[in-house]
């Protein structure tokens, strides 16, 4: 996470240098090309950058979490069984495209199920 004068910082030389991305990037030694790009669209559409970031509520209740990590744990460790089972994540996009990456769950329930198993493991040593 960057403090508001570094964003700030990154947004003005972009617009400096023309809006050139890799010459930004390089002279700072950071953000990421998609981070710089946000941050540009805030500033401009508000003409400031908010002070501090906003967390977004997650996509899926506590509730949701925990029942998809014990199906986890408890049908083989196979994400794809849980979500098929669970039905969320929707895997495809709209037509019959792919998604590139499942939505935020799987990454959760890996996390989450990792967590679960090191508890487990601490717990009964």
């Amino acid at each position: 996470m960057y403090s508001y004068e570094d964003r700030i910082r990154a947004v003005e030389l972009y617009i400096r240098l023309g809006k050139r991305t890799t010459a930004t990037i390089s002279q700072l030694g950071y953000p990421t090309k998609n981070a710089l790009k946000n941050w540009y669209r805030e500033y401009e559409q508000c003409a400031d950058l908010p002070a501090s970031y906003v967390r977004l509520e997650s996509k899926y209740s506590a509730e949701q979490k925990i029942v998809a990590v014990e199906h986890y744990l408890n049908h083989g460790r196979c994400i794809a069984a849980t979500i098929t089972a669970l039905g969320y994540p929707e895997r495809r996009l709209a037509g019959n495209q792919q998604s590139r990456h499942l939505a935020d769950a799987p990454a959760s329930l890996a996390r989450a199920a990792r967590r679960c198993a090191a508890t487990k493991t601490t717990a009964g040593a």
